[in-house]
């Protein structure tokens, strides 16, 4: 089984961009949240994504992910997805032992700056960088789910009324 072994944790400060070199854009949207996970499509320029995620279960879940081609993902994004979509750009910086993932989030999320670390196992040890900040793992209020819903509650009312399928 794949399994995804994630932390997250909120940016301090500025000083990643020093090593960050070019950022990769992405478009997310969500097609389906259940109790026991989700599927997501993700898109960056010429490649797209499918992923199937289980339910957490402390820092780690289920995750398989396979590529699909660009044209479906466009046509998903466009009319399957559940609420608005997530536009950011990913910056990976080595650190250490590990690769940390910088999102920078844009639209209605302009201004948050999460950085996320993928392990290979739940106790595997890393030292944080100078300008990570707090945790937020563990914080339902930086979820996929939560931040498409700011997204909507940014939007007004008109894309809350369309996200409530009205």
């Amino acid at each position: 089984m794949a399994l995804e072994i994630e932390r997250k944790f909120l940016v301090a400060n500025d000083d990643w961009r020093a090593s960050a070199g070019v950022g990769e854009m992405f478009t997310e949207g969500l097609l389906a949240r259940m109790a026991r996970g989700k599927v997501r499509i993700r898109r960056s320029a010429q490649i797209a994504w499918i992923t199937v995620k289980g339910p957490k279960q402390g820092i780690s879940r289920a995750e398989f992910e396979y590529a699909i081609p660009v044209a479906d993902a466009d046509q998903m994004l466009a009319d399957l997805c559940n609420g608005p979509l997530i536009e950011k750009t990913r910056f990976r910086i080595p650190h250490d032992d590990v690769v940390w993932e910088v999102d920078e989030f844009a639209g209605a999320l302009t201004g948050l700056v999460i950085a996320e670390v993928e392990l290979r196992t739940d106790d595997q040890p890393f030292r944080l960088p100078a300008w990570v900040g707090r945790e937020v793992t563990a914080d339902a209020n930086f979820s996929s789910a939560a931040l498409i819903r700011r997204i909507t509650l940014a939007a007004g009312p008109c894309l809350r009324d369309v996200s409530a399928g009205h």
